[in-house]
């Protein structure tokens, strides 16, 4: 049967009817078929953190692409135990689970921390708090841990076991914790939501909460780690230690890998057959993980993207002055950043395309710029020129 979308894809619509499309890409820069040239500043959503055609993650795909693909977790991956190895040398974490996505990983975390309790004899811990405007992922759990209408209506039935509170409001917070309460789950760098820092403030208090009620920290790290905001995961420049933490996008450069990181005690329960993935941690994508750790763990790497960061966020800063009835204020971590308009933001995002500027919307009516982490200057330089040269053309500055 011929049930082809009327803009002529088999393809669901649920990602609309986009017509730009790319032939090719290097580093910063996207190509269509005609040669046209484009910026790169959405990186995939920070999932291309090493930019497009990465030469040492292609030599790190060929290589491993020629011995072998997948075998299952049936049998031992040496490549997947040395990436475990290192995220657990890097961070808080004792152990690492592999799957395939963000949305995995956040799912795994879920899994973990009502598992936790389980084992212990206090099934009635199940419940999870999160922060409204979160975005965790589209499988049914992530969906109902936001809660989002938009994304939960038709597919959320009832609660499935989650609170949420706002963000910034600790007596809320403290109010809906309550003996059923597991664990609380939040993004350190909010991406979807408008690219907000969680306060180191009121991060220091949430950890206190889990605490003094023996619940669980879960931090999303999904888009804001792996280098993305200058230290290879947000919350070791923010003073808090999580329990947990789901991890992927740009822990692939570009390949399908996403991680569920926890301490040992948390990790315990875990027993053999209590969650798995068929896909998860094969060789072909761990290897690559590989090749992208040594990139992001060489000497001044992660430095280099705190200047980049620097750099963009200064200049985004001298525009917001420039131009202040059409942008409002620069806000986020390292090349993490997000920019609150006054003017519509996704009119804004179709004219800096048009010039050829890529970048990606969020919430409060923003931009966000997610360049490669081994961005250039120059281009940083180049994205915020275009931006320029596209405010001026506004109306009400002509």
């Amino acid at each position: 049967m011929n049930s082809a979308s009327p803009h002529g894809s088999a393809l669901m619509d649920n990602y609309g009817s986009p017509t730009l499309e790319f032939e090719t890409g290097r580093g910063s820069e996207l190509f269509t078929a005609d040669g046209t040239r484009y910026l790169d500043f959405a990186m995939g959503i920070a999932v291309n953190c090493l930019g497009h055609s990465n030469p040492k993650l292609i030599d790190a795909l060929n290589q491993q692409a020629q011995t072998v693909w997948h075998t299952s977790n049936l049998y031992r991956i040496k490549q997947a135990e040395k990436l475990g190895q290192r995220l657990v040398d890097n961070t808080f974490a004792d152990k690492v689970f592999f799957c395939n996505s963000g949305a995995e990983a956040v799912e795994a975390g879920y899994k973990v921390i009502r598992r936790y309790f389980f084992a212990r004899g206090e099934i009635h811990k199940n419940r999870i708090i999160s922060l409204r405007n979160s975005f965790h992922g589209r499988t049914l759990s992530a969906i109902a841990s936001a809660f989002n209408p938009v994304h939960c209506d038709g597919f959320v039935v009832g609660d499935a076991g989650f609170d949420q509170v706002d963000f910034g409001d600790l007596a809320a917070l403290k109010t809906t914790i309550t003996e059923n309460t597991a664990g609380i789950v939040l993004e350190p760098v909010q991406g979807e939501g408008g690219i907000r820092p969680v306060p180191k403030d009121y991060l220091a208090s949430i950890r206190a909460l889990c605490d003094e009620h023996d619940i669980l920290l879960m931090f999303d790290e999904v888009q804001s780690g792996v280098g993305r905001t200058g230290s290879l995961f947000a919350y070791q420049q923010l003073g808090v230690t999580p329990d947990l933490l789901a991890s992927a996008k740009g822990l692939g450069g570009g390949i399908p890998i996403g991680a569920c990181l926890a301490t040992a005690i948390v990790a315990a329960p875990m027993t053999a057959g209590s969650h798995g993935s068929t896909f998860g941690g094969n060789p072909l994508a761990t290897a690559v993980g590989n090749a992208v750790l040594d990139e992001l763990l060489s000497d001044d790497f992660m430095l280099n993207v705190q200047h980049a960061g620097f750099h963009l966020r200064s200049g985004l800063e001298d525009l917001v002055a420039q131009y202040p009835t059409l942008l409002s204020q620069v806000s986020g971590l390292g090349l993490m950043l997000g920019l609150r308009c006054h003017t519509d933001a996704a009119a804004l995002i179709a004219r800096l395309q048009s010039a050829g500027l890529l970048v990606v919307k969020a919430g409060g009516n923003s931009l966000r710029f997610l360049p490669a982490l081994n961005v250039k200057h120059s281009e940083i330089d180049e994205a915020l020129a275009i931006i320029e040269r596209v405010l001026s053309e506004y109306p009400e500055q002509t």
